[in-house]
């Protein structure tokens, strides 16, 4: 029962759509739930759930046609910002340039974390790896 993305479209747009999805999904849920908090608000509760569940079938969707790591990384920095503006323009908290810089940097290094290479794959040139196994408690190798 998870969602389907059209046929035509390419695994690069589905996950696309699905980063701005999650993240809208994300923020509005957090919108809610702030609200919620603020006018002691049980429908705000209960829109902010229904959120969350939303998001998360979303993202279990999304699996089908994309990787985990970079739906994830752009959910999350689409949320990250989304945060900082809805705290600056909805709720009037000012947003100093240095942290401006701050979020630029922490996210260049969670994209460096996620997407930089982590060595060498191993080629068919390179000797296979010896193996142990254990047969009726005796050592072979």
């Amino acid at each position: 029962m998870l969602l389907r993305a059209p046929a035509s479209w390419s695994p690069f747009a589905v996950a696309a759509v699905a980063m701005v999805v999650l993240a809208a999904l994300d923020l509005a849920g957090a919108y809610a739930a702030k609200e919620a908090v603020l006018r002691r608000s049980p429908a705000f509760a209960a829109f902010g759930i229904t959120l969350f569940v939303l998001l998360f079938w979303v993202f279990a969707s999304s699996l089908q046609y994309a990787e985990l790591a970079p739906v994830t990384f752009g959910w999350i920095v689409v949320l990250q910002v989304g945060v900082v503006l809805l705290d600056r323009f909805h709720y009037g908290q000012p947003v100093p340039r240095g942290h401006w810089a701050a979020i630029v940097l922490i996210i260049a290094a969670q994209a460096y974390l996620l997407l930089a290479p982590t060595g060498a794959p191993p080629t068919t040139a390179d000797p296979p790896a010896e193996r142990t196994t254990v047969l009726a408690g005796r050592h072979r190798a």
